[in-house]
């Protein structure tokens, strides 16, 4: 039972966040002091685990409901928070320290959550899952984010095509900026290829890029109908927060690995060596093992509770968060990674 209900660690992210939407001062910022503070240190005194379950466990793990239902319940957490942020960013006699805080913890709840369980959901194979995660992006005005992950950087993981693969030497903040507008630009090209195959014009509605634009349009209209300009730009820098976390794993976890290529140029397919992994297990299990990384590029629609971690898969030194401070600095990072790197692409 174990192994199942250490899932629910995510959900000491909202905890934290209602702390900071009651708190003043500097403890607005608890939910950052927390998962980018305690938990990197804690991961340095609890030994990896790269413990994978036997072929017949995981074929019992994989049917289990439980960690589906573990998922389902981020919804109206996510949702329930986003709402309670909507009223305390309004509180009268906050200071900008405390304005912030709440709006950096918040955007740990669109990264965190919105996106990334939204990105396990996405990759579901029946279309209610996929309506939740959508639902879920939709919190973080991140809806591209479906059709370009799972039509492009599947795709094109680990090769100069793709805008989610950080080149070697590139810091990550022009990374920023170039993934998530590319990102933004191939997920139109996508839908609209799409449309063109099925016969439908670009403009239609089973275009997802101009459904998902009107539903971003309508969330922002609604957010400054109801609550005005202040609550709208603390939401709009909350969800910038949110998209800053994932492009920040997009980062660590494709940082200068490339695929190779036949006298043809065509790419070899992708190995459990084209993405970077951890299996520090309090960052693991925050991100629903987001970090057996490999194992997902190897089989994208694998649940999330069976994702392997395999020996010859590119190991980080630590957990995702630790990572993830570490690429905030680009020379630090670019002295421990780059060797790294020239091993795995030699």
């Amino acid at each position: 039972m174990l192994k199942r209900i250490k899932y629910f660690l995510v959900y000491l992210l909202p905890v934290t966040v209602s702390i900071s939407f009651t708190s003043k001062g500097w403890m607005t910022f608890l939910p950052v002091f927390i998962f980018f503070g305690l938990v990197p240190i804690l991961e340095f005194f609890f030994k990896a685990d790269g413990e994978n379950f036997d072929k017949e466990t995981a074929k019992l793990e994989k049917e289990n409901k439980l960690y589906s239902w573990i998922l389902y319940l981020t919804i109206p957490v996510q949702l329930t928070m986003l709402f309670y942020f909507f009223r305390v960013i309004q509180e009268s006699g906050l200071t900008s320290l405390e304005y912030a805080g709440r709006i950096v913890s918040m955007g740990l709840m669109c990264g965190v959550i919105g996106i990334n369980v939204g990105h396990e959901l996405g990759h579901r194979l029946n279309r209610g899952d996929q309506f939740l995660g959508e639902l879920l992006l939709l919190t973080s005005l991140n809806t591209h984010f479906l059709p370009y992950h799972n039509g492009g950087h599947h795709f094109n993981v680990a090769t100069p095509n793709d805008a989610a693969t950080a080149r070697k030497n590139e810091p990550l903040y022009i990374f920023w900026i170039r993934s998530h507008f590319m990102s933004y630009s191939e997920a139109w090209q996508l839908e609209n290829k799409r449309m063109k195959e099925n016969g439908r014009s670009k403009f239609s509605l089973q275009n997802r890029m101009v459904s998902y634009s009107i539903a971003n349009i309508l969330v922002v209209a609604l957010i400054y109908y109801f609550y005005g300009w202040l609550v709208l730009a603390a939401f709009v820098s909350a969800a910038v927060i949110g998209i800053l976390l994932l492009e920040t794993v997009n980062y660590i976890e494709h940082y200068g690995l490339l695929r190779s290529q036949n006298e043809h140029g065509r790419y070899e397919r992708v190995k459990h060596t084209h993405s970077w992994n951890s299996d520090h297990v309090i960052g693991k299990l925050m991100l629903f093992n987001l970090s057996r990384h490999s194992d997902h590029h190897y089989n994208g629609s694998k649940p999330y509770q069976v994702l392997k971690s395999l020996p010859e898969s590119p190991q980080m030194p630590t957990g995702y968060p630790g990572m993830m401070l570490l690429s905030l600095i680009p020379p630090l990072w670019f002295r421990y990674m780059n060797p790294k790197v020239l091993k795995f692409n030699s």
